[in-house]
């Protein structure tokens, strides 16, 4: 399903704002609407996802309908994307912000969950590539930083092939089913930062 070719945008009637972007036959990503909120609750709540995650079981519905029903905040350079096969929610990734701090602009953490029966088939690095291109080449953000379980090696592998390098190991992270689990930090940095174009005299 990954392509080596550039995304083509295709027109979006239903949003005449963000439009909807082909990464490949069937696939494409875009951003999130309000009418989304319950296949991403699903896909957030799957039991092949949500232990992947910070989530807690149980996803609520209306607490995504809210957040997709807020008008995006583009100044803070935030980014939410959802790949769809056809019609069908398979994945859902994210940069964000990493807090306030001014010192800490230079900085945005990201997140991504794909369904199960996607994973493998170029959802997770179409959506990891679309995420690089936005802190590339749009935000130019120096660093991007996440956490991930260390017992999940597709992800990792995922990671390590977008340039995210291992930080360092935490102990005891998140309570997963009962057991605390360790999890990696890792992080990635512009791997071209942006120069000033030099034109001739």
């Amino acid at each position: 399903m990954q392509t080596s070719t550039r995304p083509s945008r295709l027109p979006d009637e239903r949003d005449p704002g963000p439009r909807a972007v082909r990464i490949a036959d069937g696939l494409t990503l875009r951003r999130p609407r309000p009418e989304d909120a319950r296949a991403h609750a699903e896909l957030m709540a799957h039991p092949g996802v949500q232990p992947s995650l910070l989530q807690l079981p149980y996803t609520s519905e209306l607490l995504w309908q809210e957040r997709f029903s807020k008008v995006p905040d583009t100044n803070s350079g935030e980014l939410q994307l959802l790949a769809f096969d056809g019609e069908r929610l398979v994945g859902s990734a994210g940069l964000h912000p990493v807090g306030p701090q001014v010192r800490r602009r230079h900085a945005m953490m990201l997140g991504i969950g794909v369904h199960p029966e996607a994973q493998g088939h170029g959802v997770g690095s179409a959506l990891m590539d679309a995420l690089m291109r936005q802190a590339d080449d749009w935000l130019g953000v120096l660093r991007i930083e996440l956490t991930v379980f260390a017992d999940n090696p597709r992800a990792i592998r995922l990671y390590e092939r977008f340039g995210f390098e291992h930080e360092g190991r935490l102990r005891g992270y998140a309570l997963r089913d009962g057991r605390y689990v360790d999890a990696l930090a890792m992080a990635r940095l512009h791997p071209r930062p942006p120069v000033i174009e030099r034109t001739a005299a």
